[in-house]
């Protein structure tokens, strides 16, 4: 008889589809990622991330004017309110970036003068503003922590550059801005994955734009979804050194535990990002005068691959966190603030499954989401339970 007490499902909605979308797709045994029809790795090789922007709100790559136009909407929605940096200063230095950027981004709700305007054309504004600002409040709790004051933006700067230079107080070197730029190309969408459907299940009870995203970033914040590549540089650092990956390895598999950075849910081939990423990780470590982050990744990423499929029998593959984190580390980066990058990269794409959710396709829209459970707990048999009063129990 099966246990009353165990889930008998726990699916994880992994093979349901609950909804529609023209946003991305990623056909995970081809290892292929798309957006709006593009492949990820073609836009990475020649798109910039404000490109990215327009093709995830507007449905098309932009113009020369429409780029432009864009851009000077960025540069004029980058500052976060005063009262908000105050706030910042309030807080424990010890605090988790992450709830930082989730509380932050509730607050700029308050701030935001079309707060009360559900329109497409104003949500596509808010939309613009999140992506604009959620760099600065990353970059401005890194120095509030420290006990530094922030860095106000460069207008003359674009998105990716303006974040270095917000986070290190100096006008970041070209190679490094490109790298970065290109990470973000990288990060901004990738279907229907955890945050971004806790965005579309927010989006789907008409909350506004802020409250979805303060909910997305909540479920990135997860180890085992955007916390993953905090996890692999913390790997990373425990082995210390090229010359001992193989005992890790053989460590980690005897004890029946994961390598991080190997495996995904969707991709059944090497996640076609984590390469590109790989000869930036190299490149960025010489800059730095220390390479060995690369060095310990590629060894790891070979002999890790090697070791499963010698005790599985079957195969692994890299995904993108693997060479993200050395990346960033190369980069000068702090280790907790990972997973904000992840959050001001996918910032794009989460808003854009927001507007999604609440205005494309059939009214009315939204369909509020309300899945089905299977109820298990035969607490008092197959009888309903009698209440007893507090006396007598």
């Amino acid at each position: 008889m099966e246990d009353a007490c165990k889930p008998i499902l726990n699916t994880g909605l992994r093979g349901v589809t609950v909804a529609s979308t023209k946003i991305s797709d990623v056909i995970g045994d081809k290892g292929k990622l798309i957006y709006r029809g593009y492949l990820a790795p073609d836009l990475a090789a020649k798109a910039s991330y404000e490109e990215i922007i327009h093709l995830l709100l507007f449905e098309k790559l932009p113009n020369k004017e429409e780029l432009a136009a864009l851009k000077q909407q960025l540069t004029a929605e980058r500052q976060i309110p005063e009262a908000l940096i105050e706030a910042l200063k309030t807080q424990p230095k010890m605090a988790l970036p992450m709830d930082i950027l989730q509380g932050a981004v509730a607050l700029l709700a308050n701030h935001d003068p079309e707060i009360g305007d559900a329109s497409q054309a104003s949500c596509v504004r808010k939309a613009i503003r999140l992506v604009a600002k959620l760099p600065t409040i990353v970059a401005a709790w890194e120095r509030v922590r420290n006990g530094q004051n922030p860095v106000a933006p460069d207008p003359k700067l674009d998105h990716a550059a303006n974040f270095l230079y917000m986070l290190f107080g100096k006008k970041p070197e070209a190679e490094l801005v490109h790298f970065f730029d290109v990470g973000l190309v990288l990060h901004a969408e990738h279907s229907f994955n955890a945050s971004t459907f806790a965005a579309r299940e927010v989006a789907s009870t008409r909350a506004h734009i802020y409250a979805a995203v303060s909910a997305a970033i909540g479920s990135l914040s997860g180890e085992l979804h955007g916390g993953a590549n905090v996890r692999v540089m913390q790997m990373l650092l425990e082995i210390g050194s090229p010359d001992r990956v193989e005992a890790y390895v053989k460590h980690v598999l005897e004890a029946g535990k994961l390598i991080m950075g190997l495996g995904h849910a969707v991709y059944k081939t090497d996640d076609p990002r984590a390469h590109i990423l790989a000869p930036m990780s190299k490149r960025a470590g010489e800059m730095a005068g220390d390479t060995r982050w690369y060095e310990i990744s590629k060894i790891l990423e070979e002999k890790g691959k090697k070791a499963f499929k010698e005790r599985k029998g079957t195969d692994i593959y890299v995904n993108v966190d693997f060479y993200s984190a050395s990346l960033y580390y190369s980069m000068g980066i702090p280790v907790d603030l990972y997973t904000p990058l992840f959050a001001i990269s996918r910032v794009a794409g989460w808003t854009a499954h927001v507007l999604e959710e609440q205005f494309a396709g059939a009214a009315p829209k939204p369909m509020l989401y309300r899945p089905e459970s299977k109820y298990i707990g035969e607490y008092c048999g197959p009888d309903e339970c009698s209440f007893v009063p507090i006396e007598k129990r």
